[in-house]
């Protein structure tokens, strides 16, 4: 064993929380730390899953949506046995011991513990289910645009069982726009298509933390088997297995194994294959060797269609009734200019707090109830000038440049990238942002808006502006 997969590592879930938590409160801050992170601690529920347990429900969801990606991170290069974090708030937790508790009377057994890691072919559908799917991703409740629409018919061809030439199937974007949705799809799809099919459904992280145990246990053999016999893999969040070589190495050989024999691979990662540094190259190449297929970043009325089709589904849950209005759906979107998932929770914050009254709610009411909820903190005036002077520091220039006739590119781009975050933060109208802007007609405006809502699908570089600003003007 190599590195961070050598059991000596630490196992102690209170040990280990303390190391992540000084490292996380270095990252996010004293404020952030000290009002969501530090009256939370880490517990394990029956199951043997471990738990931070936060002391209310809106920490909870502040935690989810901020912080509990990194902690993972953190977690995982720490935790012996590979172990992943949940959070929950105190309420749903009722009474549950401590972690270190926990773990002094039943580490035995939480390592021990079976793993359903691969169904039993004879059951079908409910065997999917138990390999961790949710099944509210499903092809139904994907919504297609603009940056995923080759995803979702590569993804309709692969759980159709087509014959196709690209093995394996690699979709790759950003966190939280579709590809563990589309690999969800999938794996339902060709189970129902074909029920005596082995359709076997893993996280990168659950496949690291199941072969760690396995060669804890002496059974890597049944691991090989439990993972080789099947007909269709399907493996997402893939970088997680960067660093970790005896991990990488078996992944090599399943992945050599499965293509040999014909069988189908679907895999997902944050990155195209080969910018997947701290995987080896060996593995890269395989990685590669199918089909890459992006998963853009959505654009303004790909949300829209998002946060209707959320609407829609809690509606048929009965959690409200009748439908928002399109100008408060605009203001959610506008307002939550991350992920999808951060768009799905902001429809799900305005759904438990309308209920009934949903579609009577404009959008000053709407900001009113959630203009916390939604900035996770009180809301704050973000102005035209504050943009101009921020933008103009990030890309070196003068406030006074973007305000210029100059039209060279170094000006050019920031200055409609200026423009777009003004459309997203403030309330101006296109015609008021041009005039702020050196008295520019609203059509000049709106070609900057739409240029650089295409460009953050397109251009890594400028997606990463894009949210370095972001994140000062919130800041």
């Amino acid at each position: 064993m190599v590195g961070g997969e050598r059991m000596a590592g630490m196992t102690d879930p209170d040990h280990i929380w303390t190391e992540a938590a000084g490292k996380l409160r270095a990252e996010i801050g004293e404020g952030p730390f000290s009002s969501y992170i530090a009256p939370s601690a880490v517990r394990i529920d029956g199951s043997g899953q471990l738990i931070l347990v936060t002391p209310t429900a809106y920490a909870r969801d502040w935690v989810r949506k901020n912080a509990l990606r990194r902690m993972n991170e953190l977690w995982l290069g720490l935790d012996g046995l590979s172990r992943r974090l949940d959070v929950r708030c105190r309420a749903e937790m009722g009474s549950v011991a401590p972690a270190s508790q926990v773990a002094a009377g039943r580490a035995e057994a939480v390592v021990a513990m079976p793993q359903p890691t691969v169904p039993p072919v004879a059951d079908g559908a409910r065997a999917v289910r138990a390999a961790g799917l949710q099944e509210r991703l499903n092809f139904d409740s994907f919504v297609e645009g603009q940056g995923n629409a080759f995803a979702l018919a590569i993804a309709r061809q692969a759980a159709a069982w087509a014959d196709g030439h690209f093995n394996p199937i690699f979709f790759c974007g950003p966190y939280g726009y579709g590809k563990t949705h589309l690999l969800n799809a999938i794996a339902w799809e060709a189970q129902r298509l074909r029920p005596d099919a082995k359709v076997v459904y893993l996280t990168a992280e659950r496949f690291l933390s199941t072969f760690v145990r396995a060669m804890q246990d002496r059974s890597t053999a049944a691991f090989k088997e439990s993972l080789r016999s099947a007909d269709m893999l399907l493996i997402d969040d893939v970088q997680f297995v960067g660093g970790k070589a005896s991990t990488q190495e078996e992944l090599l050989a399943t992945l050599t194994s499965l293509i040999e024999d014909g069988k189908r691979i679907i895999l997902s990662a944050d990155r195209p294959p080969m910018a997947l540094t701290e995987v080896e190259p060996r593995l890269r190449s395989h990685l590669a060797s199918g089909l890459t297929c992006p998963v853009e970043p959505a654009d303004r009325s790909l949300k829209l269609a998002v946060a209707r089709n959320r609407i829609h589904a809690l509606a048929g849950l009965g959690v409200v009734s009748g439908e928002a209005r399109e100008d408060v759906l605009q203001h959610l979107v506008d307002r939550t200019p991350g992920s999808m998932r951060e768009l799905e929770g902001a429809v799900n914050t305005l759904a438990a707090v309308a209920g009934a009254r949903l579609s009577a709610l404009g959008v000053d009411e709407v900001q009113a109830l959630l203009g916390s909820a939604l900035r996770g903190g009180p809301e704050r005036r973000i102005t035209v000038d504050e943009i101009q002077k921020t933008v103009a520091d990030h890309f070196s220039l003068k406030q006074a440049d973007l305000l210029s006739e100059r039209r060279t590119r170094a000006v050019a781009r920031p200055r409609q990238i200026a423009m777009w975050l003004c459309k997203q933060h403030t309330t101006r109208s296109y015609p008021d942002i041009g005039r702020r802007f050196g008295g520019r007609d609203h059509t000049t405006v709106l070609h900057g808006v739409r240029k650089v809502e295409e460009l953050i699908g397109q251009d890594d570089q400028i997606a990463r502006d894009v949210e370095t600003l972001t994140r000062k003007l919130r800041g």
